[in-house]
């Protein structure tokens, strides 16, 4: 699993707003598996992903989480601890 971040830049929309809030986007490929499992672990990481942003454990910024074929074997805890060492982000 690799993760890609870019930090926000803080450029307010048009009526006035700012983004306080990290937008994600997963690349994960038809070789993981078919859609049931590649739409179980995007459930499973986008869960943990929410978790970390209302812990405010999450920079704002853009992240683009990609997975490989061996992410379909792993349980709940284990893609959970691949996602928090991706992100550096401590238990």
């Amino acid at each position: 699993m690799t993760v890609a971040f870019v930090p926000a830049v803080a450029v307010p929309f048009p009526d006035g707003a700012v983004t306080t809030h990290p937008s994600v986007a997963f690349a994960i490929s038809r070789k993981v598996g078919p859609a049931v499992v590649r739409n179980r672990l995007r459930r499973r990481l986008r869960d943990e992903l929410d978790g970390l942003a209302r812990a405010q454990r999450l920079p704002t910024g853009a992240y683009l989480v990609a997975l490989t074929p061996a992410a379909a074997a792993l349980d709940g805890p284990a893609l959970r601890g691949h996602l928090r060492d991706a992100l550096g982000v401590a238990a």
